[in-house]
């Protein structure tokens, strides 16, 4: 009975929504038609010319036995709209490279694609061989081909050599310059803290080594329908604080680069950042002392404004967000992944 009386209830209103469409414009109709879900037990209305100016979808949810006939509406369910549009973040037969990426924010990137149905994932690494391994084979149990690369991305010829082992695959869908190095020097007054070298370091892992991995792979995104790049920066981009002047500086040009070459290669790729804060991933584990990391992680939870310290999978969700056609329309674009802790930076604030 409850049955009949929602199909009832559903005829009737689409029947006068259909009145009320003759009497303006189409796309009005349209755009008003989602707010009719609660009125009609869960099912969405669109306006049948909006839906498909072929006719194509209005043939395929003909069998549908609630569809009033002869009326200029039509309408989905919930899982007729799933079933039509597939998450736009899943990567379903696309192939995914990722450099730096045998531990931390890289492995977390490179399973969430393979778990979110990658064809083949490229796994880079420069030093790390055994977590290199581990990470593809958790790649591999998530059903995609793998392939792993050792490569130091400062080095050009290396950049080639790990964009080569994509070749199998014909194409790359998208690519995460997640590389990256740094040098700890925490007392950014102390200007004897680094060397020339040092800079120069940064510089060609943080900054030239996205470049080249960019200019080494262009011709394989080119091969794929919608190619994504994304670079892995940092909130010392963007605030000035950091591990060291030279890693807040090489992630502010690798910023800078992101929004160059998304207006270069436009339309055909689209690049684009994330700046995470901190994450306690093994790399940074290596990086400093226990204590000291323990500490920053307790300031990290009490100072943000989301009070959590983000983790490695946290930031792949954003990561694979901007890898993914979900973030088609986007490009040259920035986004700060960080709990809000870059609210409490005066410059941003004033911005």
């Amino acid at each position: 009975m409850k049955c009949r009386e929602r199909e009832i209830r559903l005829v009737a209103f689409q029947n006068q929504f259909d009145g009320f469409a003759r009497t303006v414009d189409q796309r009005h109709a349209a755009a008003l038609a989602p707010f009719a879900q609660h009125l009609t037990g869960g099912f969405y209305l669109c306006h049948a010319r909006d839906l498909s100016r072929s006719g194509r979808l209005l043939h395929s949810l003909s069998g549908n036995p609630l569809q009033p006939a002869a009326t200029r509406l039509r309408y989905l369910t919930k899982k007729q709209i799933h079933e039509r549009h597939k998450v736009a973040g899943d990567f379903d037969g696309k192939v995914i490279l990722v450099t730096g990426s045998s531990t931390g924010l890289g492995a977390a990137i490179a399973i969430g694609a393979a778990r979110r149905g990658a064809k083949a994932v490229v796994v880079n690494y420069a030093n790390s061989a055994r977590e290199a391994e581990e990470t593809a084979d958790l790649c591999r149990k998530a059903g995609a081909e793998v392939a792993v690369v050792q490569g130091d991305v400062a080095e050009d010829a290396d950049c080639k050599k790990i964009a080569e082992a994509a070749v199998q695959f014909g194409k790359v869908d998208a690519l995460a310059n997640n590389a990256g190095t740094t040098k700890v020097a925490a007392n950014h007054g102390d200007l004897n803290a680094l060397s020339k070298d040092d800079f120069f370091r940064l510089y060609a892992v943080n900054t030239v080594g996205p470049f080249q991995m960019l200019r080494a792979t262009r011709a394989l995104l080119e091969a794929a329908p919608k190619p994504s790049v994304l670079m892995t920066s940092s909130i010392a981009a963007v605030t000035g604080v950091g591990s060291s002047v030279a890693y807040a500086a090489s992630k502010g040009a690798l910023n800078t680069m992101t929004i160059t070459l998304a207006r270069a290669l436009a339309p055909k790729i689209r690049v684009n950042a994330i700046c995470p804060g901190f994450i306690d991933t093994p790399w940074f584990a290596k990086t400093v002392n226990e204590q000291f990391r323990d500490s920053l992680r307790e300031r990290v939870i009490a100072n943000s404004p989301l009070k959590v310290a983000s983790t490695a999978e946290d930031v792949a969700d954003s990561a694979l967000f901007f890898l993914s056609d979900a973030s088609r329309n986007v490009t040259g674009e920035t986004l700060l992944v960080d709990a809000g802790m870059h609210l409490g930076f005066a410059p941003l604030v004033a911005r």
